[in-house]
């Protein structure tokens, strides 16, 4: 699944690329992916002929803030989580869709983006200027702070975890803990952190909590200047992989050397997820 850096990597390549993209036209292929009441004949309804205005991020939503044509007012949001395989895909010229697009927005040039999902579990939501996004979708509402916001801190997760018995883990992959966190960053940042993946939450102590803060925030932004990680399926607007994956330092090397120790590494599932980490340079 796209993970922050991921999605802060999609959501520049909309702003960027979509700058006044006034949409002429959308097609709805798959009924499952609207999520918002009225399926796809309201989606539809509401977001032809408006403005694609700003996109921001929240943990792994994007967010767009939709304008009307003539006076530049607010319209409502378009919300989308690209879920597992979610990807956007822009295209300057007619082409015919794969058998896994399900969403196709037009502009009057012709221009086409197109949303593509091999699995069919991302979500768009179309949500009324009288409400707040947060206020539509569950997720949202209930996401914990941003990595890099002045929220997250040492005291913050101290107490977040102080009672927890699960693993740290499982606790970093809890977005109500940490908004946009995966099972990639999750490893990377517990390899830098020194700290094994398996130890109860609440038995970290006030130095490992400092420095996993540190740890996190630092490896999400090394990934987000790589453009993500392409392990499988990820890939930008102009279908570039992320560059983050050839660096790792654990994640994707089960039973290969330790970069940093020649250790083995190993790999094995927590929370039901696989999680990979030096048994020498974690504990």
């Amino acid at each position: 699944m796209p993970e922050l850096p991921e999605v802060e990597t999609v959501r520049r390549g909309l702003e960027d690329r979509l700058k006044l993209f006034q949409v002429e036209d959308i097609e709805v292929l798959s009924e499952r992916t609207i999520s918002s009441e009225g399926g796809g004949d309201v989606f539809i309804q509401n977001i032809k002929g408006l403005v694609l205005g700003s996109w921001s991020r929240r943990g792994k939503y994007l967010i767009c803030y939709l304008q009307s044509l003539d006076n530049c007012e607010h319209a409502g949001w378009l919300v989308v989580h690209l879920r597992m395989t979610g990807q956007f895909k822009w295209l300057n010229s007619a082409r015919i869709p794969c058998s896994h697009t399900r969403v196709r927005f037009w502009n009057r040039k012709g221009n086409e983006i197109r949303f593509i999902d091999t699995r069919n579990f991302g979500q768009m939501w179309w949500i009324s200027p009288d409400h707040l996004p947060k206020e539509k979708i569950n997720g949202l509402m209930k996401l914990g702070p941003e990595p890099f916001s002045n929220e997250f801190n040492p005291v913050y997760l101290k107490n977040s975890l102080r009672h927890r018995k699960r693993s740290i883990k499982a606790s970093l992959l809890d977005q109500s803990i940490v908004a946009g966190a995966g099972n990639i960053y999750a490893d990377e940042s517990l390899f830098e952190a020194g700290i094994i993946p398996t130890k109860e939450s609440r038995n970290l102590n006030e130095i490992e909590i400092t420095r996993l803060c540190k740890s996190l925030t630092r490896v999400l932004k090394i990934s987000i200047g790589k453009g993500g990680t392409t392990f499988k399926d990820f890939r930008d607007l102009e279908g570039i992989n992320g560059h983050y994956g050839g660096q790792a330092w654990v994640y994707g090397r089960g039973n290969k050397s330790c970069k940093k120790c020649g250790s083995t590494i190993i790999k094995n599932k927590i929370s039901g997820r696989g999680t990979h980490w030096c048994p020498n340079c974690q504990k």
